[in-house]
Parts: C-alpha cells; structure tokens; sequence
C-alpha cells in the first residue's frame, strides 16, 4: 500500500493565495519558518519541526496549513519513510515538507516589499567617498594599454553596487522625510530634538555631496576621454562566459550575450553619469537635484517647528481660529445668534452710510466738532435716495480736472535716457581688445564693477566640470565674456570704487555686442 502525499495542481501554483484568506499569520509565521530554516541549508521539515519551531500546541490546525500551503503550491510533501519501524508506522500517513521553487520565490518577493515598505533610508556620505575611490581605480586601468579584465570586471559590480545602494536609499530617505515634515501631533519635544539632528545630518551630506559629486563629475569626464567603453567591454565579455544558453551554436549564443551585457552596462554607465553631471540643454543632475531638494526640506522643517512653537506658545494660527468659529457656530442656540456671530467675526455689515456729503463737512467744521465727539451729537448725513434704490451715487458737478503728467513723463524719459548712456560707457570700458589678464583691468566705478560682477557670476555659473574655457552671454544680450583660468595663476586684485576685489588669475575676453554690426 502506497501512501500519496496532499495532491496540488503544479500548473497553476497561487503562492500568494495565503495573503487574502482566513488565519493569514499561520501561514506567514509556518512559511517563514520554511525560509529560515532553508538558510540553514535545511531541506526537509517535518510537521513536528515546524511545530517546535513555531512552539504551537494545536497540531490539527498546523497540518491542516501545511496541506493548504501544499495545495497552492507553496509547499511540497514527499512520504516520510525514514523512521518507519513497522507496519503500523507505514500505514500512518507522515510526510517530509519543503519549500517549493515557486515558494522560494514568493517568500523573496515578500521580503523585498516589506523591507522596501518599513525602508527609512539614509544619505550615504560614505558611498560617496566609495564611488570616487573605485572610479579612481577605474581612471588607473583605463590608462593601461592591457588592462586587466579581472580587476575592470570586480571595479564596475562594485560601483554598480554602491551607486544603486546610493540612489535607492537617497530616494527612501527622501520619501521618509517628507513624512516626518508632514508631523501634526505627537511628541513635540521628541520631534524638535530629532529636527535637529536631522538638519545637521542635511547638512553635512549636502556637503559632502557638494565636495564628491564635482570630483565624480570630473573623474567621469576624464574616464570618458580615455575610452572608457573598452572596461566595459572587457566585463560584458566576462560575464558572458557564464551566460550561454542552450539550443544554438555556441559563437552566437556568445556573441548575443555579450551583446546583451555590454548594453547593460552602458545603460548604468549613462545612469550614473546622469546622476553627477548636468547636461548642457540646461538638463540638472540628479545629485543637484538633491541638493536642492534636501535645502528645500530643511527650511520646511525649520518651518514645521515654528509652528509647533507657535501651538505650544498659545499662539493661534488662522486654521485653529476656523476650527474655534466653527464649534461656536455648531454650539449657536439658534439662527439669531449665529447671524449676530457671523457679523461679529467677518464685520461684513453693508457702509453705505459711510458717503459724507459736502453739507455734511462744513456743518462739523462750523460747529468746531472733535475726532472724540460721539456719533450721537454729530450732524446727521444725508443719504441720496438714489443711493437706496440703486446701491449707487454718484456726485453731481462738474468732473475732476485732468492732471498734466507731462512734466513726468518727461523726467522719466530722461532718467531712462542717462541710465542708457552710463551702462553704455560702462560697456565701452569693459571692452577688452582680445584676450587679456583679469589682473590688468583698470580701476572700474560702481555701474561697471556691477556689470563686470554680473558677467563674471554668469560664466561661472555656466562652467561645467572639466571645462577649461566658458562662454558666457549677459542676460540682456548685450555683452560676451570668455573666461579661462590661468594654470598656476596667483590670486590678484581688481581695484573699484567700492573697494578691492580678490580672486585667481583668469584669462578674459569681453566683447560689445551692441557695437557689432
């Protein structure tokens, strides 16, 4: 007589059917215990293992699980044979449990999304450093002439790995941090301590971050230069070799996966180099991104804060003073008194008596009446009928006399004409005749000190890393500038009229752009 173990349709597996049904925690606490035990490199589980792992009483409720998990696939069950002592042992229905390959799957599957779900993560300054190191590595093989695709192959799964370690828990951090500026009640000491802690943990990566994502860029450019196609060349082809499927020849099946390999590290070559260098459509890196996002976060928090101060202060913010007007106006005793609360809190009363007539005047300047007299004693005001039955008055007479403004628009016209004429000279003394040293400018007064500032902030920041020279428009279309640093060059001093200014030797050219024909 043989035994046949729980029957289970393996064509059609449902290893997530356990999450939507009844006594779900059973199923979770018995799979995982199959998990754990798997990374013991344990195969085989029997009920009462699994019962002294879980340490459960009810021995008819686990085994009606385990034929459950066995049922939707998640679960296999081969006869236990292996103590069978006698007759009686071999009829007695006892099976050895393991995982399934779709089981295995699964319980990954699951993993994955609750640690990606409960993941915080964090900024990694550490990373950072890490990154710049292997591409430093990289930068050293790709200027050999052979270099080694052992060391090529180990350097680009490293970085692959750091990048994606960084970028993935940047991307946490951020999410998490938008939930912690979203704080409403709680501990309010609690939180403004770990504020805290957590600007000046923004800070120091925004920092660093600062300081490692330019040395990146610049590791990257100068990578690039020294065709850096060729390492990734070298570990496509040594993956490859592990890669070769079955049922065609073998040079083409070689050929496909190297294929296939290089153009997967090309596409995380090209994510990383978006990820620390800005394009130059005007496209911003990912780490600039960043930067500006954990900047905008921090004063968000330091915003958070105030708040909170101001609540715990007494204070009342417009939000709270709603939420206090409306309970009054659900505790009104009747509609009287919500209208008398209505026009105590938003004073929407029509004022129409407000319009003072002429007549009106001069008997309060001919009875000699003071800003303090009651409203009672004055003079009553006459109100127009027309302005009863049409909301409306409009004064009789003549119309008011138009205003000559001539004279300015006169004196704005030769503001306009004189502010034209200085930059203009401020231009003609910018003016360089071809390429000249920054350190030779002549003294500069205050209109063309904040012209040559502007173009300077300009070029500046249109530099991308690695470039030696930068051009530069004003924002007017009016001026050019070209900028290159002098290598080795001292710092020099530019004298104005405001004071001296200091900075490295440059090499400038500026043209007049309004002079070219």
């Amino acid at each position: 007589m043989v035994i046949d173990p729980p029957q289970v349709t393996h064509h059609d597996p449902q290893p997530f059917a356990h999450l939507s049904v009844p006594n779900t925690a059973l199923y979770r606490q018995v799979l995982r215990t199959f998990a754990r035990a798997k990374e013991r490199f344990v195969v085989h589980l029997r009920p009462e293992d699994v019962a002294a792992e879980l340490d459960w009483d009810g021995d008819e409720q686990l085994t009606q699980a385990l034929e459950k998990l066995v049922l939707w696939g998640n679960l296999r069950a081969d006869a236990d044979t292996g103590r069978v002592t006698s007759v009686e042992d071999f009829h007695r229905k006892r099976f050895l449990f393991q995982l399934t390959a779709a089981g295995h799957a699964a319980e990954q599957a699951i993993a994955f999304y609750e640690e990606a779900i409960g993941r915080r993560g964090a900024l990694q300054s550490v990373a950072l450093a890490d990154i710049a190191d292997q591409l430093e590595s990289l930068r050293g093989l790709a200027k050999q002439a052979d270099p080694d695709p052992v060391k090529a192959h180990l350097l680009l799964l490293s970085l692959a790995e750091r990048f994606s370690s960084l970028a993935d828990n940047a991307q946490a951090f951020m999410a998490s941090l938008r939930r912690a500026i979203d704080f409403s009640d709680g501990d309010v000491e609690g939180f403004i301590a770990y504020k805290e802690r957590l600007i000046d943990y923004i800070n120091r990566f925004i920092a660093d971050l600062a300081n490692s994502g330019a040395r990146i860029a610049l590791l990257l450019t100068e990578l690039e230069a020294h065709d850096h196609t060729r390492l990734l060349r070298l570990a496509a082809r040594r993956e490859a070799a592990d890669a070769i499927p079955e049922g065609m020849d073998e040079t083409e099946a070689y050929g496909r996966a190297e294929a296939a390999a290089h153009a997967s590290w090309e596409n995380r070559w090209q994510g990383l180099r978006e990820w620390f260098v800005s394009r130059e459509a005007g496209r911003l890196s990912q780490a600039r991104l960043l930067r500006q996002s954990a900047v905008t976060a921090i004063k968000q928090l330091v915003d958070a804060v105030g708040l909170l101060n101001e609540r715990r202060s007494g204070r009342s913010d417009r939000s709270a003073d709603f939420r206090a007007l409306a309970r009054w106006f659900a505790e009104a005793p009747d509609e009287r008194a919500m209208h008398r609360l209505w026009r105590a809190a938003f004073g929407l009363t029509p004022a129409r008596h407000l319009t003072v007539t002429a007549e009106t005047l001069t008997a309060w300047r001919e009875e000699g009446l003071s800003p303090g007299t009651s409203w009672r004693d004055t003079p009553p005001i006459r109100i127009s009928p027309q302005l009863r039955a049409t909301g409306s008055y409009e004064r009789r007479g003549k119309p008011n006399r138009v205003q000559d403004r001539s004279q300015a628009r006169r004196l704005l016209l030769e503001h306009a004409e004189r502010e034209t004429a200085e930059t203009a000279a401020a231009r003609t003394r910018l003016r360089t005749d071809g390429p000249t040293l920054l350190s030779e400018l002549n003294v500069l007064d205050p209109r063309a000190f904040r012209l040559f500032l502007a173009l300077i902030g300009d070029a500046l920041a249109a530099r991308l890393p690695g470039e030696s020279e930068v051009k530069a428009v004003s924002g007017d279309g009016s001026m050019e500038i070209r900028l290159s640093p002098v290598p080795g060059g001292e710092w020099v001093e530019i004298h104005t009229m405001d004071g001296v200014l200091t900075g490295p030797e440059h090499i400038v050219e500026i043209t007049d752009l309004m002079e070219i024909p």
